[in-house]
């Protein structure tokens, strides 16, 4: 395994409570998400800046810089330092970024919550991409995810407006559950939790409560997943790019509903289990 980098451990709150007036004039305290801005300073270079909850921003900074395709391996990376009092992620890398300036110059701005954004071309690395051919996703195991989800504690469940990305194994194991409040971040921390932990994605199911960009395709095919999962649906370039490459694209996630996209060859139905009632 290569060796990790040195890290903070700067995780954020992830809520704050707030007072509100109800349609009766009654008031009352919620919860509502964080949202807070890192800026990511690669080698003192100003980067970006991401608007983020909080949760992981060292395993976000990771996999934004391996999904943006800025790194190729832990080995590049000395160290992730987080300060939220400059909300500032400084990385310094072992032997600099290679015409970084050239990479980072095409800013396409995509349709991610909260302005995603990616550099260079969308489709550079999609013909150089290739998925698991034998990996198989069964019906049962489809339907295990989604009641996983469904009974999952969140902050969405305590305070709503985010999105949340989940990592499965093949089996319907649940390896890892992010939320933020731009799907892109979740998927973005996801990957950098796996690259930490040296986790390959041939086999592994991705769950996002949003819709599957061609952003969202890509990242999770740069990932090595060859299955996505949606309780939402997808876009035609999401649906173009996912067909391209094989992966099996399923929508609209939700009890015992589902609809496949692409990657048909890939589910081993099981279709009687559609009419057997989910026990509480």
């Amino acid at each position: 395994m290569p060796r990790r980098p040195t890290m903070t451990n700067a995780s954020a709150p992830l809520t704050r409570e707030v007072e509100a007036m109800d349609e009766r004039g009654r008031l009352s305290t919620i919860s509502i998400p964080a949202e807070r801005a890192l800026t990511v300073y690669v080698d003192k270079r100003e980067l970006v800046t991401l608007m983020t909850l909080g949760s992981a921003p060292e395993a976000l900074t990771l996999g934004y810089l391996r999904n943006q395709r800025l790194v190729r391996s832990l080995d590049e990376i000395e160290s992730i330092t987080v300060d939220w009092d400059v909300e500032a992620v400084a990385v310094k890398t072992t032997g600099g970024i290679a015409d970084i300036e050239e990479r980072t110059s095409k800013k396409v701005v995509t349709t991610g919550c909260g302005q995603g954004s990616v550099f260079g071309g969308l489709m550079d690395d999609i013909d150089r991409t290739t998925l698991s051919p034998d990996a198989r996703l069964r019906q049962s195991v489809l339907y295990r995810i989604v009641d996983t989800v469904r009974t999952v504690q969140s902050i969405y469940k305590q305070a709503g407006s985010v999105h949340g990305c989940a990592l499965f194994s093949g089996e319907g194991e649940l390896l890892y559950f992010i939320e933020d409040v731009g799907r892109h971040n979740a998927v973005d921390s996801i990957a950098g939790r796996m690259w930490l932990d040296g986790l390959a994605g041939d086999d592994k199911v991705f769950y996002t409560t949003g819709r599957l960009t061609s952003e969202m395709v890509i990242k999770g095919a740069q990932m090595g997943i060859p299955f996505l999962l949606s309780r939402s649906g997808t876009t035609q370039m999401g649906h173009m790019v996912a067909d391209r490459l094989g992966m099996a694209l399923l929508a609209r996630c939700t009890g015992k509903h589902f609809l496949a996209l692409t990657g048909k060859d890939r589910l081993v139905m099981e279709p009687h289990l559609a009419d057997v009632l989910r026990v509480a």
